[in-house]
């Protein structure tokens, strides 16, 4: 089995009140960019993973997390 990157990127910025668009302007991406990292369909870089735990006032680790391939 492979490790998963997991994000609460959805949960946090509902709780925020920001829409996708929102997040992707602060992060600098697309809209569709901040919809596949909440389905876990993308992977961000490091930098982009920074940029959206900044928006949340958050610790990397904090939004994203590695579930290992035997948990």
């Amino acid at each position: 089995m492979e490790d998963r990157l997991f994000n609460r990127v959805k949960e946090l910025r509902a709780r925020k009140g920001l829409t996708q668009q929102t997040l992707a302007q602060h992060a600098g991406v697309t809209r569709q960019t901040i919809a596949a990292i909440e389905k876990g369909d993308y992977l961000p870089s490091v930098l982009l993973a920074l940029k959206i735990s900044d928006v949340f006032d958050l610790n990397l680790e904090d939004v994203f997390s590695i579930k290992k391939g035997w948990e």
